[in-house]
């Protein structure tokens, strides 16, 4: 499987659990649970893919405003987790900060699958691409180490 079909896969899981946690009410326990799922997948897939597939673009001068684009949506998931992690989850601005979070991530991930992709397999060949996918996987597996510990 490729970096595309890997990230794909990862987005998909993604956009379900934002589903699943929109569908919680208050400061129950599968909210808390979806959400901890969701923070540590979301946060490591984006260190890893900017370790694998954003390294790599970065090296063409086509990529780097994408790459520097995309890179910056990360952060600006990553600083609506960080609220959300410091809000109350039974109070109303902890959803409503959720649905910036939820439209913030699913625009990032929507511009990546018809934009980035697109760019980035005509300055990826094949077979670097599934090299990607494979180098995604453990540095994934790094990364969601970091948050067990």
């Amino acid at each position: 499987m490729d970096i595309y079909q890997k990230l794909k896969r990862e987005h998909d899981d993604h956009r379900e659990l934002m589903r699943r946690i929109a569908d919680t009410t208050g400061e129950t326990d599968e909210r808390k649970r979806l959400f901890g799922l969701l923070v540590q997948d979301v946060e490591s897939h984006a260190a890893a893919e900017e370790q694998t597939l954003y390294s790599e673009l970065i090296e063409a001068t086509e990529g780097q405003p994408q790459t520097r684009h995309s890179v910056a949506e990360h952060k600006q998931s990553s600083d609506y987790l960080d609220e959300l992690r410091k809000t109350d989850m039974s109070s109303p601005a902890w959803l409503a900060t959720f649905k910036k979070f939820r439209e913030a991530l699913e625009h990032h991930m929507r511009e990546e699958e018809q934009q980035v992709f697109g760019l980035s397999e005509e300055l990826i060949d094949d077979e670097r691409a599934a090299e990607l996918g494979v180098k995604f996987d453990g540095r994934k597996q790094v990364e969601q180490r970091r948050f067990r510990q």
